[in-house]
């Protein structure tokens, strides 16, 4: 009698505290969708249509477009270090990626031959497991630019000057992150476990950044050029699976509306093309952060952000927010009209 009195209890008590944590109905934990993301079904796609579409919002960052034709020309790209502060920046980055790729067994692929390879054994990436890798990267990838700019916000009203436009740029960089986790999210549904694992990195993550950047926002910046470089390696092995046939299931799925708005992608768009403008706002991300890293960003006179305001009659290329004279390493300072 006792039994059948408490387990009702137990049960309301869980629901009432998981289900405004989570968003997601109690269901027994032998269930994948628990432990993983799974394809969001039609029915699930209809529902979040009707309640996200209410008050629909126009993106307050536009998009700045990407020429077409430079899309494919996107690739990995090291900066090699040159400094001690930049060894110390890649070695974080190692170590994160290694484990992260170690404890979600993920496993690097240069050629065709070892994607085939993999594709035939049990670190197999399966659609399910790629949108679980990407929504926990994007999540952790929109901290970086939100915290940054709220520090240099914080930096300008404290020392009553102008920030030569750094904080719109971190601020468009956060959001674009965003805009990226969004878009993915429309496509995967990510269990508890998935999101218990995004509460607490984001938790960790934003707190060690936040102190990071008070203390050397240069090293910080190069961190998020690193980090970039593999957000771009990873994307890239996405784009290759999906041209060797691995991942047939991304051929079926239907291009969200929310990226079709943002990158202004056509109707036929499919999931390759949106992939492919996605590493390629990774890789924009990683020519701006390797340039803040190589810029003066302290001091009376910190140099101005040369993304914010593009010089056109200059007889020296200088940067865009397009891909077009795109430097995959950063812009050295002296090649930059400050």
């Amino acid at each position: 009698m006792l039994a059948t009195q408490i387990k009702p209890i137990t049960t309301r008590a869980l629901k009432s505290t998981l289900i405004p944590i989570v968003d997601l109905p109690i269901r027994s934990f032998s269930t994948s969708a628990i432990r993983k993301t799974v394809l969001l079904s039609a029915d699930d796609k209809i529902k979040a249509s009707v309640n996200e579409t209410k008050f629909l919002t126009k993106n307050q960052y536009e998009h700045p477009g990407f020429e077409n034709e430079l899309l494919d020309t996107v690739k990995f790209e090291h900066r090699p270090c040159k400094k001690p502060s930049d060894y110390v920046a890649l070695a974080m980055i190692k170590t994160l990626r290694h484990s992260f790729d170690f404890f979600t067994g993920f496993k690097e692929a240069n050629t065709k031959e070892e994607s085939l390879k993999i594709y035939n054994s049990s670190k197999r990436m399966t659609p399910e497991k790629w949108l679980n890798r990407i929504i926990f990267l994007e999540s952790v990838a929109g901290v970086p630019g939100s915290v940054a700019g709220f520090l240099r916000h914080l930096q300008s009203l404290r020392l009553l000057r102008r920030d030569k436009a750094f904080i719109e740029t971190l601020y468009d960089e956060a959001y674009n992150e965003r805009m990226h986790l969004l878009t993915f999210l429309k496509i995967g549904k990510p269990g508890i476990f998935s999101r218990t694992m995004l509460y607490i990195g984001q938790g960790v993550f934003s707190n060690i950044f936040f102190l990071c950047y008070i203390m050397c926002p240069r090293i910080c910046h190069r961190f998020v050029g690193y980090l970039e470089e593999e957000a771009v390696s990873t994307y890239t092995r996405c784009i290759n699976d999906i041209d060797y046939g691995l991942l047939p299931e991304f051929n079926k799925l239907e291009i969200p509306d929310i990226a079709k708005e943002y990158w202004h992608l056509s109707d036929s768009a499919n999931m390759r093309d949106l992939v492919n403008y996605v590493r390629a706002d990774e890789a924009k991300h990683r020519e701006v952060n390797h340039t803040f890293a190589n810029l003066k960003l302290r001091g009376q006179e910190i140099d101005r952000n040369p993304f914010a305001l593009v010089i056109e009659d200059s007889e020296k290329k200088q940067p865009t927010n397009t891909l077009k004279n795109s430097k995959a390493q950063g812009w050295e300072r002296d090649d930059l009209i400050l």
